[in-house]
């Protein structure tokens, strides 16, 4: 089973990127997302900057797939995945049917925020030239051995397995709303919130984080105790999702896990001090995906 780093959905400054991916060059890492998913604002970043961090991740033996935006909105927005899409080196994760069009008849990553619901669309994006799909966050264990039995031969699974869940992508910028600015004079107000603003409820229960145009789960989403029971379903592919701190640690953890170096018990335990909020693991297990199975409570 290997492990794959999601490309980074908040927005860092330049040098906190590069500083990043400096690490992930040394991290048991072995597929590597890199680009803008969230919003075309973040300007940090350009493409030519992210080819560049690609080519040295791939130097260093690292499978890198540039990630397109999940929600294009202008003509400028369809120029860059056109880009991407015509980079001549590596692979993309088609995160909208554009993007799959623009793929067709290369291997590219069916995203997350793509509907895979059934075994019908497996199909349909196989033959597009889709090699690897990553189930959506929403679906439980037992819609993925379903969809497990009817997947096309030879595309790989891979499963959103650490972080913030992606929920949902507006039109509409929260974080430049709460600071009562117009999306489109946010002064990059998402700089100040590394991790997304979290939003409590009344009851002060966290429970979503606002990151911009996107809607996050405020719960950390963790599934390092079900590692043994994805190999055993065939999933080829975990995910963890880039955090402002201990990403390199969560890593490790989960290789450690996977190379059953450690139990599922050890590593919960190893991971539990890492979560900078509650866990959960709700959808996996066919619930509400705020909730936390009381095994990983115990």
């Amino acid at each position: 089973m290997k492990i794959s780093l999601g490309p980074i959905l908040y927005y860092w400054t330049r040098k906190t990127v590069q500083d990043f991916y400096e690490q992930v060059a040394n991290w048991p890492v072995d597929i590597v997302y890199l680009g803008e998913v969230v919003c075309s604002r973040r300007h940090e970043m350009r493409l030519e900057d992210w080819l560049t961090v690609a080519g040295r991740l791939a130097e260093a033996g690292k499978e890198v797939v540039l990630s397109t935006q999940a929600l294009l909105e202008s003509e400028s927005d369809l120029k860059v995945l056109r880009r991407i899409a015509r980079n001549g080196r590596f692979s993309i994760e088609a995160n909208d049917m554009g993007a799959v069009r623009l793929s067709a008849g290369k291997p590219f990553v069916v995203g997350t925020h793509i509907n895979t619901y059934n075994g019908e669309t497996l199909e349909i994006l196989a033959e597009q030239g889709a090699s690897r799909w990553v189930m959506p966050v929403e679906l439980s264990r037992n819609m993925l051995t379903e969809l497990l039995v009817k997947k096309p031969q030879g595309m790989e699974t891979e499963v959103f397995a650490y972080g913030r869940l992606p929920l949902a992508l507006s039109s509409r910028c929260f974080t430049a709303r709460r600071h009562n600015l117009p999306k489109d004079d946010c002064h990059f107000k998402c700089l100040e919130h590394p991790c997304g603003m979290t939003l409590k409820t009344r009851e002060g229960q966290s429970f979503l984080a606002l990151n911009g145009t996107q809607t996050q789960s405020a719960s950390i989403h963790n599934l390092i105790g079900e590692i043994d029971d994805m190999r055993q379903l065939g999933v080829d592919v975990v995910r963890i999702s880039p955090q402002p701190e201990h990403t390199g640690e969560v890593i490790a953890a989960f290789r450690a896990a996977i190379d059953r170096m450690v139990s599922s018990s050890e590593a919960k335990a190893a991971l539990a001090p890492l979560l900078f909020d509650a866990p959960c693991d709700g959808y996996w297990h066919g619930r509400s995906g705020i909730e936390q199975s009381m095994e990983v409570l115990t």
